[in-house]
């Protein structure tokens, strides 16, 4: 497979959260909180159930415990139309619940796929949701307040940090604390770990054992799952038969602060990804000796004045030969955070060897979009 046949030709288009909901009818159960139409009609299931990628133990001084374990939900469809299933790891601050259902109701990217003849694999990250947390393992959390949630999901128009953000208007109601969609959507918000190189290396771990398992799968990530699939798809690229990033977390080397105007963007100082997509180890052709063998060099002009230069590997350039092996499709939205440095991820991979089909959804007629994409629509 190459390109857009990761889902055997299938064109992918996305949507925000916050499409106009369908009205709850009468005849629905009483006790239904949100109407989620299954749009590909109803679902038989052969088999669904779950289970535990079993982490490692470790001796304490109250005795024998695990740490690293992944608990992962499965459903595999009677008519089981594609050979590889979806496995989808959701984003920072987030569990496996997301891919089910979008904060106003509406039907979400594992129950699309499931109607749509895939069987699915939804994980909660380790350290997350039903995996459990365990501080004396994982170190300090994190969880951010409802202003971060309002600022860089439902409300960033608002502000204007960036060029883009003046874009958002599909979030449904009014984006704030009080407001039922917004009130769903923070409820969701877990906390998650500091040491974001441990959350990528036990995830990555655990991920990598689970393909072992299950076989070979088409794995779908979100936002800060982003580095996490990079990695699976070097350690696994013969059982990872594609990558949909969905938002992935990035840019390269350095993260970005939007600064508003007229500046708009301004990059830290410390390298955050050492190696170029990620905080943990990729697959250089040439072999890295050390993580300073790729040479940062950042653009001396960007692409496109609303997006931010991106930084890229200084000549001569190492290759990735494992993940050029894998068909990659990248998906950005139409004003989330992640537009002024989506392109650069797509433009490192090919600067590396991995060819990636790269689409904006404004490019294909979908606007308003922010962060958390929801699945819409997928047609042959």
């Amino acid at each position: 497979m190459k390109g857009p046949d990761i889902l055997g030709c299938l064109c992918i288009t996305a949507v925000f959260y916050g499409a106009t909901l369908t009205s709850t009818s009468a005849q629905e159960p009483a006790k239904a909180i949100h109407s989620a139409p299954i749009e590909g009609g109803p679902i038989s299931i052969a088999s669904q159930g779950n289970f535990f990628v079993v982490g490692k133990y470790t001796p304490t001084n109250k005795g024998q415990r695990m740490s690293g374990q992944m608990y992962v939900q499965y459903q595999i469809p009677a008519k089981q139309t594609h050979p590889y299933p979806l496995l989808m790891i959701h984003g920072g601050g987030q569990t496996g619940e997301g891919y089910y259902e979008t904060p106003d109701g509406r039907e979400g990217w594992a129950t699309y796929f499931l109607s749509r003849g895939y069987a699915v694999y939804v994980v909660d990250q380790v350290g997350r949701g039903r995996s459990g947390y365990f501080p004396d393992a994982y170190g300090p959390t994190r969880k951010p307040d409802t202003s971060y949630s309002i600022q860089w999901f439902s409300r960033q128009q608002d502000t204007a940090l960036y060029p883009q953000a003046k874009e958002h208007t599909q979030w449904p109601g009014e984006g704030k604390p009080g407001d039922a969609t917004f009130d769903q959507f923070y409820a969701s918000q877990m906390e998650d770990m500091t040491n974001l190189q441990q959350n990528e290396t036990l995830n990555r771990a655990a991920a990598d054992a689970l393909i072992d398992k299950i076989g070979p799968v088409i794995l779908l990530t979100h936002s800060q799952s982003g580095p996490i699939g990079w990695g699976i798809a070097n350690d696994r690229p013969k059982s990872v038969k594609g990558v949909i990033a969905i938002e992935s977390s990035g840019p390269p080397f350095y993260n970005i602060k939007d600064t508003g105007a007229p500046g708009w963007f301004k990059y830290g100082n410390k390298i955050a990804r050492p190696y170029g997509l990620t905080q943990t180890q990729l697959t250089y052709d040439p072999p890295l000796v050390d993580t300073s063998d790729l040479k940062p060099v950042e653009q001396t002009k960007s692409d496109k004045p609303d997006i931010a230069p991106c930084w890229l590997q200084a000549e001569p350039v190492r290759k990735l030969a494992a993940l050029a092996q894998v068909p990659i499709l990248m998906v950005g939205s139409a004003a989330s955070y992640h537009v002024p440095f989506d392109l650069c991820t797509s433009k490192y991979l090919a600067q590396a060897g991995v060819k990636n089909d790269f689409i904006r959804l404004p490019s294909v007629g979908i606007n308003g979009n922010g962060h958390f994409v929801g699945i819409a629509d997928i047609r042959s």
